[in-house]
């Protein structure tokens, strides 16, 4: 048996420092989620160490919690963690299966335990990411099949936790509704991670980040008049922080393409058909304080 273990070989083996970077590199703040991610990874690590050399090791539980508002980056940081966790050998394919209460609870008698069972064999070997948890447990209704699903869960948790990782998410103040209506769903979540709300100036790094990665940018002054637009914006309904943001981006570039369009006959150049201009912003009609994007009835998050 080997008497010492190379943690930084086995670290850069494994692929993890890739993943970790590209996750500094695709979302904008977050620091607390990034640092929570580090040291999971690191645990991990010393984890495989411990075992190399002899030592007592046992698999730490690794079901997790992510509470938050809309588009604080929850999915795609389940996403990197499913990749972190495979590159570590804690899962065999490291995918991501994301789902609600629909794709669990049925409809009638008999119905729920096989749609749960189906999405947590389909899950094995990656993560069970599970949007707006909350809704399987409905106090009100005693006939609602949404515990049977939850039962479920509870018992392959513990009996599979060596098999894949669930993630429960969701808004914070519903989420820990949630746990207080079965304190043994909490004892067997090991981390709670919050994500926080953007700020303005994140959030208009993200915009610059969106364009970027398209080909686009903002001429001086529509950078201005989009700073514009995210203090009016956030303060609207349903502001769902960077998928609001990357929302109002695609309207912008479709008045653009429009505006452009209208010049038919001229020759446009580079320069034109990269630059979003102010009044492709100021168009929007969040700057007369309505929602962009409402169609009727509908509750847009953009």
């Amino acid at each position: 048996m080997s008497s010492s273990f190379d943690i930084s070989s086995a670290y850069a083996d494994s692929g993890v420092a890739e993943v970790l970077g590209e996750l500094e590199l695709e979302l904008i703040g977050l620091k607390p989620v990034k640092t929570r991610i580090k040291e999971i990874a690191a645990l991990l690590l010393i984890e495989r160490a411990r075992e190399h050399l002899g030592l007592q090791s046992t698999t730490p539980s690794l079901h997790m919690s992510f509470t938050g508002r809309p588009g604080t980056g929850k999915t795609t940081v389940a996403g990197k963690i499913s990749l972190v966790l495979h590159r570590l050998g804690y899962l065999r394919k490291g995918h991501l299966i994301t789902v609600t209460r629909d794709d669990l609870v049925g409809q009638y008698v008999g119905h729920t335990a096989p749609k749960t069972r189906e999405i947590i064999k389909r899950a094995q070997g990656g993560v069970l990411f599970i949007d707006e948890a909350y809704y399987l447990y409905k106090s009100d209704n005693e006939r609602d099949y949404g515990a049977e699903a939850i039962e479920i869960l509870l018992q392959d948790m513990e009996k599979r936790r060596n098999e894949f990782v669930v993630i429960f998410a969701g808004y914070k103040d519903r989420m820990n509704e949630f746990y207080r209506s079965n304190p043994g769903l909490y004892s067997r979540v090991a981390h709670h991670i919050d994500f926080p709300d953007y700020d303005k100036n994140e959030l208009m790094e993200i915009a610059q980040l969106f364009l970027g990665n398209q080909g686009y940018k903002f001429s001086k002054d529509a950078t201005k008049v989009f700073e514009d637009y995210i203090d009016r914006r956030s303060q609207l309904p349903f502001f769902a922080n960077a998928r609001s943001i990357r929302n109002a981006l695609d309207r912008t570039r479709l008045r653009q393409a429009n505006r452009l369009f209208s010049r038919m006959g001229d020759a446009l150049t580079r320069e034109e058909l990269m630059t979003i201009e102010k009044d492709d912003i100021l168009a929007s009609r969040v700057f007369s304080g309505e929602v962009e994007g409402r169609e009727g009835a509908q509750s847009p998050l953009g």
